[in-house]
């Protein structure tokens, strides 16, 4: 159910807001709902980038129980986080402050991203051929070793979550004009990480290269990031002004990145972002 608030947002200038897309209709297969909801995607993606999701099946209580394991992680002592730092793969834990954005386009960024973040990729087997091969990105994820039911839980939340995702690029390839099929294949198998991300609160008096993280696009197809009830995400408008990502109960927010951009010919458009912990 969309919220009162939501419908408020709705009612502002389209150029202005980030869309709601209902999937309700689609996702249990209501005649001409996936031609509606393809064209209000098309719109997201050609005009701002960014759009929210309502009504998309992943239950409540999974989503919070991703945050809860998130905290679980985030609450242990450091030298215990450090045991599975970050790997070549992008797998593993990003201890507080430990990169630094440098690519922004427009933003000159001196200080690290203040976040801390496990990344978990897709649960390959150690036998896996390519966790033999050693293929980048395609390693056998790092767990903690002391958290017992993390790793069921998180792989419950990531299961639902590729299933949506297989639903969603159905819409993308119907905003597209093609076949609403046609990139099936490429997601039967596809990569992708969770990033479970601790942003401390940032004084108010935050001087301005100092972020939760830096103005950036993303590099993926789509990211999908879950409901919150702290905001802090913004999106940067066209003509330069940053807009505030409000907090709705119960959505998902989704963005487009640089593979997507590639993918379509620059046709859908990756929308630079930033992150502040208010």
């Amino acid at each position: 159910v969309v919220s009162s608030g939501a419908a408020l947002l709705l009612s502002m200038s389209a150029r202005d807001t980030i869309p709601i897309i209902d999937l309700g209709p689609y996702l249990a297969g209501e005649p001409g709902a996936l031609q509606h909801a393809a064209q209000q995607l098309r719109h997201a993606l050609t005009e701002i980038g960014f759009y929210f999701i309502v009504n998309h099946g992943i239950p409540a209580a999974l989503i919070r129980g991703a945050f809860e394991q998130a905290a679980r992680f985030h609450a242990q002592p450091l030298d215990e986080k450090m045991k599975i730092r970050i790997d070549k793969h992008n797998v593993g834990y990003l201890p507080m402050k430990g990169d630094t954005l440098r690519t922004s386009v427009v933003q000159t960024v001196t200080k690290p991203n203040l976040n801390e973040a496990l990344f978990i990729a897709r649960d390959l087997p150690a036998d896996h051929p390519d966790v033999v091969a050693d293929k980048r990105f395609r390693s056998a994820n790092r767990w903690p070793a002391d958290l017992p039911g993390f790793r069921d839980s998180v792989m419950g939340y990531c299961d639902a979550m590729e299933r949506l995702v297989q639903r969603l690029v159905r819409l993308y390839a119907a905003a597209l004009d093609l076949p609403p099929a046609w990139f099936d294949t490429a997601f039967e198998d596809f990569q992708y990480k969770l990033r479970m991300t601790h942003y401390p609160p940032q004084p108010e008096a935050t001087p301005e290269d100092e972020f939760g993280i830096a103005p950036h696009t993303d590099t993926s197809f789509l990211t999908v990031l879950a409901p919150n009830e702290v905001p802090g995400l913004a999106i940067r408008r066209r003509n330069g002004e940053w807009l505030d990502a409000p907090a709705i109960p119960d959505a998902f927010v989704v963005n487009g990145g640089q593979l997507l951009l590639r993918w379509t010919n620059d046709r859908f458009v990756s929308t630079l972002h930033r992150v502040a912990n208010p």
